[in-house]
């Protein structure tokens, strides 16, 4: 049975009377990993800060283990909450080693106690080789793992991790997000991450809350953000896709200039309002959706393209001049201007209410 580790109650918070917090609730079970993700002053750095202690709350609770640490009325201090976290910049100590930049926090272990568990630590995060280097001589990665390690030491409830790679390259970002998550993973540690980047997210979290303006629009796994938004917001957000008009032909087929789709809708809310018989609404088209075929009567004219190695995103004019987007195996490599054939492989429809202008 789940045991819920965290949760966050309805809370608020606000800076200058501008609420930056918006009535935010969630839970995170033991063992889990979630994710807070979204653009630029969404407010996710100042949940996680709420949740650590570091913030005040105006309204609603935090609780830990089913003990509250945070309310508009009382704030348990945050070296008394049992959270470890991972800044952005990393934190180290520039003039500790590494070895010691873990151990920091274990002054309450014997000497012998703090060995044992920096060792191991090292063990887990692959830096044996360089305990008794100093910060400035390690990359970036190696700083990374040093402050998760030192995060990771003292045994935290819960770990918080605020942008952990936003200063990395890509390719390291990638692989060493998979890399954080198998040590979490084997660790058996809760852990909450907050970062812009969806693809962090998708690597590392159970399950992922995309925010905006202090809110969370959808708390849910990746797979479903992706292919079941329920939201505007979410659906431009997560992932690459265009809206093209459509037309209710019945309780489970909608009509597009690509055809007609026999699934059942999958959002079908506008203003709260269930679509009826021949409501005009925008369905949700992925790259994925669009699948290139020589032998198709239906054509669509490339007007961009983008090589991605073993696939080529190609953006296209379609016959009535909307343009959606395909990816397309890399083998198929068709000229700007070119006419290709293409067919529709949805399977998950999702559409949203027209917006009047």
């Amino acid at each position: 049975m789940d045991t819920l580790l965290l949760e966050v109650a309805k809370i608020s918070q606000s800076y200058s009377k501008k609420t930056v917090v918006n009535n935010l609730s969630f839970g995170l079970n033991k063992g889990a990993i979630g994710c807070l993700l979204g653009p630029s002053g969404c407010g996710k750095t100042t949940v996680l800060r709420c949740i650590a202690g570091f913030e005040p709350i105006v309204g609603g609770e935090v609780l830990l283990n089913g003990v509250k640490v945070s309310s508009s009325e009382f704030s348990l201090q945050p070296e008394q909450r049992h959270i470890g976290m991972v800044f952005q910049d990393y934190a180290l100590f520039p003039h500790l080693t590494v070895i010691s930049n873990i151990t920091f926090g274990l002054h309450y272990m014997s000497r012998t106690e703090r060995s044992e568990r920096a060792a191991e630590m090292l063990e887990i995060v692959g830096l044996k080789d360089v305990a008794n280097n100093y910060p400035h001589e390690l990359s970036g990665g190696q700083q990374q793992r040093v402050a998760l390690a030192r995060a990771l030491a003292p045994k935290p409830d819960l770990l918080l991790l605020d942008e952990p790679f936003s200063n990395l390259d890509v390719n390291l970002r990638e692989r060493l997000s998979l890399e954080v998550r198998e040590i979490l993973k084997n660790q058996g540690t809760t852990a909450i991450l907050v970062t812009h980047d969806q693809n962090e997210a998708f690597a590392i979290a159970d399950e992922i809350g995309v925010m905006q303006n202090g809110k969370i629009m959808q708390w849910d796994s990746a797979y479903n953000l992706y292919h079941r938004p329920t939201s505007r917001f979410v659906a431009n957000f997560v992932g690459q896709g265009v809206f093209l008009s459509g037309k209710i032909i019945d309780s489970s087929h909608v009509e597009i200039e690509l055809g007609v789709l026999e699934v059942g809708i999958s959002n079908q809310h506008a203003s709260d309002k269930l679509f009826g018989e021949g409501c005009n609404v925008d369905v949700l088209i992925r790259p994925d959706d669009i699948v290139h075929d020589d032998e198709s009567s239906l054509k669509a004219k490339i007007l961009h393209k983008a090589f991605r190695g073993a696939e080529i995103l190609y953006t296209l004019r379609l016959p009535k001049g909307s343009t959606a987007l395909s990816l397309v195996p890399s083998h198929h490599n068709h000229a700007i201007g070119e006419d290709i054939g293409i067919k529709l492989e949805v399977d998950h429809v999702v559409a949203f209410g027209q917006i009047t202008q």
